[in-house]
């Protein structure tokens, strides 16, 4: 086994996920504007010193994705974040993309961009101890412009596989997020087509460039109705039409397909990850790498202040160890009250 295809395997370690704490400034601000949280690069590193540093977070994360800002800084007793990660035995990781724009000749379409320079940011990041990187694709679905093409569908896939090459040749094992937006009205049979589409025409770029399977990791979609959707299917379909998608199009050589939440609550998505790992075994390892998810509740109890950072702790450890459950498919939605 390469050691990228180890780190790959560790990345989706049984009953461990990753947390997704890569939010733009810009993205964090909005968050923190909701509580009246002032963002600020001293706020911003002290949130995320109370989510890196919180006893424990060992036990459920196997690796977090940091933003460029985050990886460069350091805990309140000097410790590099991603020194601090791994002295607990968690992998850090990094975003490094530079988000979506609009895709020329696809209106209401959107590519992600960041390639230009790709390489020597990734060696940079090589030398911050950066172990995994991420990539998000954006895919847009409207109904009444049978949105997405398969052109955009097709540049997405590209810049993925681009960039996925690129990191398994400068030593980071790629995470690769064709996200399908669950926005929308569309129902879970238009999700799982498009989805499926997407997952297809992803894979096919990677193979094309040389991207080997065992050394990177899936982040998929749950196969999910528009959040404007009137007729939303229960926690069994969206499992079952979930693991359809994969099993069509997702190589037994992928170690992992660690999941977005995708703008389902924590419990939603929990359920769903569950259910999936009960309908088990698999190909591969099916965990989570979710951002919101598991920072919700944590945000809302820190709340900006030092005073609440260990109540913030408790919050977040409490969330990551149910999530971690699912990943291993002993969650019960009971647990959610008994707050275990």
């Amino acid at each position: 086994m390469s050691e990228l295809a180890a780190i790959a395997k560790q990345m989706v370690a049984p009953g461990k996920g990753i947390l997704a704490a890569d939010e733009s400034n810009a993205t964090i601000g909005k968050r923190f504007g909701a509580l009246d949280i002032e963002s600020t690069e001293e706020t911003r590193r002290s949130y995320r010193n109370t989510l890196l540093s919180n006893p424990g977070i060992e036990d459920f994360i196997s690796g977090v994705i940091l933003f460029d800002e985050t990886i460069r800084q350091k805990a309140d007793d000097g410790t590099p974040f991603p020194k601090l990660l791994e002295q607990k035995g968690v992998l850090p990781g990094i975003k490094v993309d530079t988000g979506s724009k609009p895709l020329a000749g696809f209106g209401g379409e959107e590519v992600t961009e960041g390639l230009d320079g790709l390489r020597d940011r990734i060696a940079e990041y090589v030398s911050l101890g950066a172990k995994f990187a991420k990539w998000r694709a954006v895919i847009n679905i409207d109904t009444s412009s049978d949105v997405p093409h398969d052109g955009a569908i097709a540049a997405n896939a590209h810049a993925l596989a681009r960039y996925g090459a690129l990191c398994q040749e400068g030593g980071l094992v790629p995470i690769i997020e064709p996200e399908v937006l669950m926005d929308g009205d569309h129902d879970i049979e238009t999700s799982f087509d498009v989805t499926f589409r997407t997952q297809q025409i992803v894979f096919a770029a990677l193979t094309e460039a040389r991207v080997e399977f065992s050394e990177m990791v899936l982040k998929p979609s749950m196969v999910i109705a528009g959040k404007k959707c009137s007729q939303q299917a229960p926690p069994e379909q969206v499992a079952e039409m979930t693991l359809q998608c994969l099993y069509r199009t997702t190589p037994a050589a992928v170690p992992g397909c660690a999941f977005l939440s995708g703008g389902q609550s924590a419990e939603v998505a929990t359920l769903h990850l569950d259910l999936m790992n009960k309908a088990g075994p698999h190909p591969w390892a099916l965990t989570f790498s979710y951002g919101r998810a598991l920072q919700d509740a944590a945000l809302r109890t820190w709340h900006g202040s030092s005073e609440n950072v260990g109540e913030a702790q408790k919050a977040a450890s409490s969330r990551a160890k149910l999530t971690s459950m699912a990943a291993s498919g002993t969650y019960e939605k009971e647990m959610e009250a008994a707050g275990v």
